[in-house]
């Protein structure tokens, strides 16, 4: 599957779905997004049951303000509508692999149970 170019109006129906949704903030202008740029491409080819996003932080600055993008490239992993990985800077492409991995091998039930455990712990 080929990347989605995401906008704001699109940006939080994408990320809820189920499933893995990768989003790589980037512009034109920015060297290492160039670079990571064919990377990201290439695993959307590798891995077509996941959702391959791209968000350009020039076209959409009030996404990017509301994702609290501060530096470029920043990748972004969501599994169904979690928020898993969030980092700035370009993956090699052994490293972007490992994180798709990871995420299709993490156990969300708990991750769901843990998030409920922290959302009920009393705060001090």
């Amino acid at each position: 599957m080929a990347t989605i170019n995401l906008t704001e109006s699109e940006f939080e129906k994408v990320i809820a779905t189920d499933g893995i949704v990768l989003v790589d903030f980037w512009a034109a202008w920015c060297g290492p997004c160039r670079m990571f740029g064919p990377i990201f491409e290439k695993a959307s080819q590798t891995h077509p049951d996941i959702t391959f996003a791209k968000v350009d932080t020039e076209a959409e600055q009030g996404l990017a303000a509301a994702a609290g993008i501060s530096s470029i490239p920043t990748l972004m992993m969501f599994r169904d509508g979690i928020l898993l990985f969030n980092q700035a800077g370009a993956l090699p492409e052994p490293n972007l692999e490992e994180l798709i991995q990871a995420g299709i091998n993490l156990d969300m039930d708990q991750v769901r149970r843990e998030i409920a455990a922290q959302s009920s712990a009393p705060t001090e």
